[in-house]
């Protein structure tokens, strides 16, 4: 069994708060957040509003947070992974469930990552594009061409699935090099509503940050090996762990190869824990014969035993 975390843009008002309500771990996970970063995160999680739950900062935490109370309410019903992985911010939940990180260090680290970066470029200055239908190779040249023509950063930064890939960078040359894939015979090439151009070179300065931070808190080796997105290899020691929670600020997040990586491992059976199923629908589109199931609230809990 493999479990995979949510990243950002999973968030909603709400999330987590049926499940604190049924499971007192799930209450005291949330609480221990507030007592962590020394603010009343519980409260944004809960009750919003959304434009404070969207700001990066409060969003990374905030995901953790009720991904790791579905983690240890999903242990405490006796459902536990032998393999993890997590997309982008799901990858410091992942670490979490694997012991590598304690959940105080990861909720503080997560808070001072986004707001690192959000400060890392003004707004306005960077985007992200979503391009359907599209093989990488053509995504890439589109890409090549844009930032060639503009001078301006532009790349791939999540290979989500054989047919999603998202581009990062700066503004016009993401516009340009959208407008490249269209031309190329895209489905769509969406431009998406993030407050920051995520995993290009443009993160360099929040790659700093969380180096830092992480250089200042225990990494311990992982008790299950988790999938690291900058690579698509399993990741079994403290020193691999640390090394690709801090390359993937700026890398490619390689999700179709994190998930052949569990799979080709020995995962059968995949959980999604965590707000939304954003995971479990980028699965049907890697490989269908894979199950995956997914576990957010207390009807989900309910469904997925039931499934096992």
């Amino acid at each position: 069994m493999a479990f995979l975390f949510p990243g950002q843009g999973s968030q909603v008002v709400g999330m987590g708060s049926a499940l604190a309500a049924q499971f007192p771990t799930a209450a005291q996970t949330i609480a221990e957040a507030d007592e962590a970063l020394g603010f009343h995160l519980s409260k944004i999680i809960y009750e919003g509003p959304e434009d404070e739950l969207k700001l990066t900062e409060n969003t990374q935490p905030a995901i953790l947070t009720v991904s790791i109370a579905v983690w240890r309410v999903l242990a405490e019903q006796g459902i536990t992974p032998a393999l993890a992985a997590g997309h982008s911010l799901g990858e410091w939940s992942a670490h979490v469930a694997a012991g590598t990180l304690t959940f105080a260090d990861a909720v503080r680290a997560v808070k001072a990552r986004g707001k690192a970066m959000q400060q890392a470029v003004p707004p306005g200055h960077g985007a992200m594009a979503a391009v359907l239908a599209l093989p990488a190779d053509k995504i890439a040249r589109a890409c090549a061409a844009a930032s060639a023509e503009t001078g301006l950063v532009v790349a791939a930064a999540n290979l989500n699935s054989p047919d999603q890939t998202v581009i990062s960078g700066a503004t016009a040359a993401v516009e340009m090099a959208a407008e490249l894939c269209k031309a190329a015979g895209a489905r769509r090439a969406v431009m998406l509503q993030v407050s920051a151009p995520f995993h290009c070179s443009l993160m360099a300065p929040a790659q700093i940050a969380v180096a830092d931070f992480l250089a200042g808190i225990p990494v311990t080796n992982p008790n299950i090996p988790v999938a690291a997105n900058v690579t698509g290899n399993l990741v079994t020691t403290a020193t691999e762990a640390r090394q690709a929670l801090i390359q993937q600020v700026t890398g490619t997040v390689r999700w179709v190869q994190c998930m052949q990586a569990l799979s080709a491992a020995g995962a059968t059976i995949f959980i999604e824990a965590g707000p939304g199923k954003v995971l479990t629908g980028l699965m049907r589109q890697i490989d269908k014969a894979l199950k995956c199931l997914n576990v957010e609230d207390p009807a989900s809990l309910e469904s997925t035993k039931a499934a096992l």
